[in-house]
């Protein structure tokens, strides 16, 4: 099954690793233009096109990336005057922090995959570009598809939001506490829970999120399931 190698791949991310190498570095802030994102190369190898039994890391994705628009990535080098040492290492900190948030949303299209059916699911950097993280096929309908990473919990973890003409996107929502308050979950002169991992507990504890043991946070197969009896 396409999922389970994937989940396997996400599994075995070094996240704290990547965290303590780029997390400080932030050299390279400004917008990117459109054609030095990493989007395309991320949803070519990692779906499109993906190797489920060669799934390249962190690193082997920045190389072909890099590789792949290596003239453009220095055009715009060169236009804001930044030197090469300094903007290669922001560069590929930068790139990282998209490639974290980007490989869940990825991974949220695995698991809706094993609920509406294989092939039922279409990402791409144009979908993304127009506020659709997927799109997933079934009944006959398009429904596209936008994943949220909020600072608490919110409101209401599914909702529609309308899009060009009558088109309604739905939009489903996850919280991350920082990773540090996972190490220490309670304040240490009261021994309450911190406000952040309650919140987190309230959508595992549903069976919406799971939590990994190397950080990752994912969502599980029920939000789905909760979509699909909807249109069913």
């Amino acid at each position: 099954m396409r999922y389970k190698k994937f989940d396997n791949f996400i599994k075995t991310i070094d996240l704290d690793f990547y965290r303590q190498k780029y997390s400080k570095i932030k050299i390279v802030e400004m917008d990117l233009p459109r054609n030095i994102q990493v989007l395309k190369t991320m949803y070519c190898v990692y779906w499109n096109k993906v190797d489920l039994d060669n799934i390249p890391d962190y690193e082997r994705l920045y190389e072909i990336y890099h590789h792949e628009l290596e003239d453009e990535i220095e055009e715009f080098r060169s236009k804001i005057e930044m030197c090469s040492d300094c903007f290669n290492k922001g560069l590929k900190a930068r790139i990282y922090r998209t490639w974290a948030s980007i490989i869940t949303q990825i991974h949220a299209g695995y698991v809706a995959e094993t609920v509406f059916g294989e092939g039922s699911v279409a990402m791409s950097d144009k979908l993304d570009h127009a506020g659709k993280d997927f799109v997933v096929s079934y009944n006959g309908k398009t429904i596209p598809i936008q994943v949220k990473k909020e600072s608490k919990r919110p409101e209401s973890r599914i909702s529609r939001v309308g899009g060009r003409g009558d088109e309604q996107i739905i939009t489903i929502k996850y919280c991350v506490p920082n990773p540090r308050d996972f190490t220490t979950p309670r304040y240490i002169r009261t021994g309450e829970l911190k406000p952040q991992v309650l919140d987190f507990c309230e959508f595992s504890s549903n069976g919406i999120l799971k939590r990994y043991d190397n950080g990752f946070v994912v969502f599980l197969d029920k939000v789905f399931q909760e979509i699909k009896d909807t249109l069913s």
